[in-house]
């Protein structure tokens, strides 16, 4: 989102706008790439135990709060609210949570930052919530530069649910990302340097909507062209006829590709660009005519604000159809879902970001309280055994179930669920079916990530 300038700022050069927008749209290109092989890829279906234990204030006898931290890049060059969703989410929960007592009686104390979308703003803030306010454990983290991830994991904190936005929840122990993972995570991406991601979205389309012919539109920029590559690729394997659409940064003749699209009769359109670029992609589209079967987006631009961005496209706007791994947060028949909304009902917008950041902070809590049970106590260490156990974990029903395992070989073939909404004026994301019935055995591609 563009804030407005002050009024005594002049206006910037027409070059330093487009150049601005360029970084944007590149970041958040590769915010999908990473994301469309982690959705994918995760899985869904120890150090000493002798840790320094806080000792309980006196006249206090639930012990002191249970600190956590939230590393969000809230000021990234991608925009102001693009990586906020899981952080809203999880202090919704942990607020929920100490209304009604906390965890045995304790309060769970959150310890933001930001990070602003940097290597080296996100190790200050690794510092500065494991040395100095040394939580027990870091919640949804959403970091566009994971930087100090292997601090994080040489320190044996637990991260819990963090979104997978680069590798490294693929790459390091003690890291555990909301979709999961096989990996090794020996201090080296996937296996030997490779991620692998199933094709279970363009078996959907393809089996529940007979999709056959589908469009990749990017830019002429490398990142953007690299993720377009990936999405063929997997259109390919599932037998698809693939559409490749590209457009100048710069000067983007939109309406030209809408008419091909048109000549095409594509089924489906999938996109290598940024909010802006899919948002005057729609309105073209709409001018020329160029219904198709679904304009598919991923789990970042799963939100309330769908009627914002596409408000001049009308028709393409109600062709918006988006996948992930957890359950649509327009559910609310769901009482864990409905759970969720209850809590954030004053929030001016909802995401999917958000619901996957409450699921995070149910995920600690839950192993919070396992460690209370079996060891009185709340370390580090005992937190860790909970999330490396090797049982699937679902937060009552809002993730697809998550497991973290590690294989020395790639899976050439996975069962894969896919969880599928579409947008509707007058009713929202609206699911399209049960997301732990819509299952598919599918191939998994290697990447390099």
């Amino acid at each position: 989102m563009r804030r407005p300038a002050p009024a005594a700022e002049r206006p910037a050069p027409a070059a330093d706008v487009r150049g601005r927008r360029a970084r944007r749209a590149v970041l958040a290109v590769l915010t999908a790439a990473a994301l469309l092989g982690a959705a994918a890829c995760g899985s869904r279906l120890p150090e000493s135990d002798f840790e320094e234990r806080p000792s309980a204030p006196r006249g206090t006898p639930q012990g002191e709060p249970l600190r956590v931290g939230v590393i969000a890049s809230a000021t990234s060059p991608v925009g102001g609210s693009a990586f906020t969703g899981p952080r809203d989410g999880a202090k919704a929960y942990f607020e929920r949570l100490n209304d009604r007592g906390g965890i045995g009686g304790r309060k769970v104390e959150v310890h933001t930052c930001d990070d602003g979308g940097s290597g080296v703003g996100n190790n200050e803030c690794v510092h500065k919530l494991l040395d100095e306010k040394k939580v027990v454990a870091l919640v949804a983290t959403t970091a566009l530069d994971y930087a100090g991830a292997p601090r994080v994991s040489k320190a044996g904190v637990p991260d819990i649910g963090g979104q997978p936005i680069g590798s490294a929840y693929d790459t390091y122990p003690h890291l555990y990302g909301i979709y999961g993972s096989l990996a090794p995570r020996d201090g080296e991406p996937g296996w030997d340097g490779k991620l692998y991601g199933g094709t279970e979205v363009y078996r959907y389309f393809k089996r529940e909507h007979g999709a056959r012919t589908a469009a990749v539109v990017s830019y002429n920029q490398a990142a953007s062209a690299a993720y377009a590559r990936l999405v063929k690729r997997g259109l390919e394997a599932e037998g698809y006829k693939v559409v490749s659409e590209q457009v100048d940064f710069a000067l983007p003749n939109f309406r030209a590709v809408a008419a091909d699209l048109k000549d095409r009769d594509a089924d489906l359109v999938f996109d290598a660009m940024d909010t802006h670029g899919n948002a005057q992609l729609c309105k073209a589209m709409d001018d020329v005519g160029a219904d198709v079967t679904a304009k598919v987006t991923n789990v970042q631009n799963w939100s309330s604000t769908v009627a914002e961005d596409y408000e001049n496209a009308p028709r393409c706007r109600n062709a918006l159809w988006a996948t992930g791994s957890s359950r649509n947060y327009e559910d609310t028949g769901h009482p864990a879902v409905r759970a969720f909304r209850d809590a954030t009902k004053g929030e001016k917008t909802h995401s999917q970001w958000q619901l996957e950041g409450w699921a995070a902070a149910m995920w600690f809590t839950d192993a919070a309280k396992s460690c209370l049970a079996s060891a009185g106590e709340v370390t580090r260490t005992c937190v860790d055994r909970f999330m490396s156990r090797g049982e699937p974990y679902d937060a009552d029903g809002l993730l697809l179930p998550v497991t973290y395992e590690r294989r020395s070989e790639p899976p050439q073939k996975r069962e894969t669920c896919v969880s599928v909404a579409r947008w509707k004026d007058d009713e929202g994301w609206v699911t399209q079916g049960d997301m732990n019935r819509t299952c598919f055995d599918v191939p998994q591609l290697s990447y390099q990530p």
